[in-house]
Formats: C-alpha cells, sequence, structure tokens
C-alpha cells in the first residue's frame, strides 16, 4: 500500500524538521533521565514516575517515526511559483459568501499546515476540495453539515 503523500510548504517543511531535531535531541535526553532518575528511587513496580517517564518515552518515539514517515512522503509546493489562474496548494484567495456578502481570505496548505483561525486551509477541507482548479470569478457549492454554501472566487494571489 502506497504511504499517503504529506503536501507541504517550504515553511511547513522546516518546522517538521525542527520538530523531528528537538524530539531526537532534547526530548529523548530529558525522558531519559526522568526514567533513571525513577528507577534511582529504588521498586519501579508501584512507581509512578517510572509509568509516567515510559509512557512519555512511548509517545515521543512515536511522534518521531509519525514526523519521519511524513518527511519521508514530503511533496514540497514551491509557493514562489504560484500562479493567479486557478487556485493551487499554496495559493491565496478572496471568497465572497454569496448568502451573506462576506469576504473571506484563505491559503490552501496541506492538511499538516491547516490553521483555521490563521485562514489557512487544508486541501482536502471541504472548502479546499471545492475551489481546488478553479479560476477566478468561479462560483462553488460547498456541502458542510449545515447546508449547503456557495462561494465565489474573487481573487487568487500570487507570490
Amino acid at each position: 500500500m502506497k504511504e499517503k503523500e504529506t503536501i507541504l510548504t517550504l515553511e511547513g517543511l522546516k518546522k517538521l524538521e525542527e520538530e523531528l531535531e528537538q524530539y531526537k535531541t532534547v526530548k529523548r535526553r530529558e525522558v531519559a533521565g526522568r526514567i533513571k532518575q525513577a528507577i534511582e528511587f529504588g521498586d519501579i513496580s508501584e512507581n509512578s514516575e517510572y509509568e509516567d517517564a515510559k509512557n512519555e518515552q512511548a509517545f515521543i518515539e512515536g511522534r518521531i517515526l509519525m514526523l519521519e514517515k511524513m518527511l519521508r512522503n514530503a511533496k514540497i509546493i514551491d509557493d514562489e511559483n504560484i500562479g493567479t489562474e486557478e487556485v493551487f496548494v499554496g495559493s491565496t484567495v478572496i471568497l465572497k459568501d454569496l448568502e451573506y456578502g462576506d469576504e473571506v481570505e484563505y491559503t490552501i496548505v496541506g492538511s499538516i499546515e491547516a490553521d483555521p483561525d490563521k485562514n489557512r486551509i487544508s486541501n482536502e477541507s471541504p472548502v479546499g476540495k471545492a475551489i481546488l482548479g478553479k479560476s477566478k470569478s468561479s462560483v462553488v457549492e460547498v456541502t458542510v453539515p449545515a447546508g449547503v454554501l456557495k462561494y465565489q472566487i474573487m481573487d487568487i494571489i500570487g507570490r
């Protein structure tokens, strides 16, 4: 089975690499020190410090494996060459809600970098899927739990 591609901007790639380095160096050392200290307390069978440290160690090792897999399967989006003719991952778009007239600006990113609070939405989200490949002035319908939303693409902003 083919592993899922991780779509990242160069900024997102850098953040994942930094996080991986942090886990491999600092966090591993910290938890190893906690385990060593807990063992020094004596009987580990009823030692909650030891159990907590072992659980944290398992989490850290799992996160390292996950980060390595994401980086191994990374597809980097060169957002310097994003055009303004149609919406791609890396595009910034201005959408107008045709029901209420509100305009909102979104940057389309891979799911790893999605952050709705910063108007960064995933290419896999309902809105992201609906606008990918569309051009300026296109009207899209997005089915969400509350019903159907209609947006018009007002602008596609390049870099």
